[in-house]
């Protein structure tokens, strides 16, 4: 799976769907049922705290500059603005059997990778 497609694309959406997120960039879409965390040169975010909606929102509109996915460790998407998301993939930090899954064209039906 090669998440680096996104770079370059804008965040066109950031949608809370019950007890799981999902990113959707120009193109792909990017589903996480274990929630990132929102790193500013201010401090980090995590969810459930005050601001953590606010900042993730914010990003909408940005584009990504850089993206990592290494199994078992993290995924991380950096910003133009220097926003980091971050999300752990160690399993000790996972509620589900999966983090997440990716789908290169937005569109699940046209394949879908999981992690």
């Amino acid at each position: 799976m090669d998440i680096t497609e996104i770079e370059g694309q804008e965040l066109s959406a950031v949608e809370f769907v019950q007890d799981f997120l999902q990113l959707r960039f120009e193109g792909p879409l990017l589903t996480l049922f274990t929630w990132p965390d929102v790193f500013r040169e201010e401090g980090s975010y995590a969810y459930g705290e005050p601001e953590f909606r606010n900042w993730l929102c914010a990003l909408i509109g940005e584009s990504v500059t850089e993206a990592t996915l290494e199994e078992g460790v993290a995924l991380e998407i950096q910003f133009e603005s220097g926003v980091i998301l971050r999300a752990s993939l160690r399993e000790e930090d996972l509620d589900s059997p999966e983090a997440g899954q990716y789908a290169p064209s937005g569109d699940p039906e046209d394949g879908l990778y999981e992690f």
